[in-house]
């Protein structure tokens, strides 16, 4: 007997594997393209896992990841990172607000992979292909996607076709093409580069990323939750992620979702996803239905941006499809979304390396921003714990870090 199974979200089919998925063109005989896992293990034995101290990697959590042989799994040790305090945030609150909170970061940027927050779901994808018979994978990406497949793909032998935006960070070209895996930078944003993969699947029968609302990134990303149950021993009271698509937000709902009989203690963190004001389309849509009431179908009204100018080419979406998706996430969790000067994002980084010696990329300093903004905006209260999920390190923005550095 299988220990998962996919169930459709719109009409309920149970698929019985990814075997299964994949052969339907990851989609349910309904049409529909969003699944989720369902688990036969005993939920009792996450409880025992989660008390467990010092695993090598996410996989500690194999009983509730949807693949059935170990021998298969792709690895460079992501998944359980830490979770540190930075005291610095802490004071400045303190200082500026009079807020007494306690501040954590995840650092994404010491995964083992490519050192980002997409290191998990490009494990979990080569594992989960490998088991399966997957030789071609393709995809459109702002980044990070795109270089985290790229050598989890490498690794399991796999070939992996890329399309990325006219934007995108030359860094992340060289990356690609470091892991031997092909890349098209294409001559327009992100909608047009989704049109080309879209259309290279099609043309060569190539399987497609399906998105941020694929069940193999929610189910890898899902982690996170365990390992705050792990490293801190409860759910934070305030999450924030700087956003582009959105899988991190749907993921973190799915976790606490599955450990709710075990923990029921355990509730969906006030969930501040941050855009830089340079694309920010989430945030307009979202400022639309609080001028509207949250009227009926509100999460269908939001703006698409062609083209959008920004350093921060990883979170360059412009046309935010996700929003219906992750809006009602952020409203069900009593949330908001963000906006924040992007020409700040230089100096806020530089505090960081300044005060821990980390460099972060710029996207996570957006995430970063956004803890600032929601203390300028009361979205912060005394005696609550606040989560920031960042991003990525510098190792693909040079040019960023020379901004940092002059800041």
């Amino acid at each position: 007997m299988s220990k998962y199974h996919l169930r459709c979200t719109q009409c309920g089919e149970v698929v019985p594997d990814f075997a299964t998925w994949f052969s339907q063109n990851q989609s349910c005989k309904c049409g529909s393209k969003r699944a989720v896992a369902e688990y036969s293990t005993d939920y009792n034995k996450l409880k025992t896992l989660i008390e467990a101290k010092a695993p090598e990697n996410f996989y500690l959590y194999f009983d509730f990841l949807p693949f059935e042989n170990f021998d298969n799994v792709i690895s460079f040790g992501e998944g359980t990172i830490p979770i540190e305090n930075w005291t610095y945030l802490e004071n400045f609150a303190k200082e500026k607000y009079d807020i007494d909170c306690k501040v954590l970061v995840y650092r994404n940027d010491l995964n083992g992979g490519t050192n980002t927050f997409k290191d998990v779901a490009a494990s979990l994808a080569a594992t989960i292909f490998k088991e399966n018979g997957i030789k071609d994978f393709c995809v459109a990406s702002t980044g990070n996607t795109a270089t985290a497949y790229s050598r989890y793909l490498a690794l399991a032998g796999i070939d992996f076709t890329v399309f990325v935006p006219k934007c995108v960070n030359p860094d992340t070209v060289e990356a690609i093409l470091r892991y031997g895996q092909n890349v098209m930078v294409c001559d327009g944003d992100y909608s047009f580069a989704k049109q080309r993969a879209a259309a290279f699947h099609e043309d060569n029968e190539v399987l497609i990323s399906a998105g941020n609302i694929d069940p193999i990134r929610v189910e890898a990303k899902k982690t996170m939750v365990f390992e705050f149950m792990r490293q801190l021993g409860r759910i934070p009271d305030v999450y924030i992620q700087a956003v582009s698509g959105g899988t991190g937000p749907i993921a973190v709902e799915k976790g606490i979702s599955e450990i709710g009989d075990i923990f029921p203690e355990a509730k969906l963190p006030r969930m501040l996803l941050v855009q830089q004001d340079t694309c920010d389309p989430m945030v307009q849509g979202w400022e639309r239905a609080k001028t509207s009431g949250f009227k009926d179908g509100w999460e269908k009204d939001y703006p698409i941006i062609d083209n959008p100018q920004t350093i921060v080419s990883i979170l360059s979406t412009g046309n935010p499809g996700m929003f219906p998706v992750v809006a009602p996430i952020v409203k069900k969790s009593g949330g908001t979304f963000l906006r924040v000067p992007e020409n700040n994002l230089a100096q806020i980084a530089k505090i960081a390396k300044d005060q821990c010696g980390v460099y972060f990329g710029p996207a996570a300093a957006v995430c970063l921003a956004g803890f600032y903004q929601a203390l300028q905006n009361g979205e912060i209260h005394n005696g609550e714990t606040v989560l920031i999920n960042t991003g990525e390190g510098i190792r693909r923005a040079s040019s960023f870090k020379e901004m940092v550095d002059n800041a």
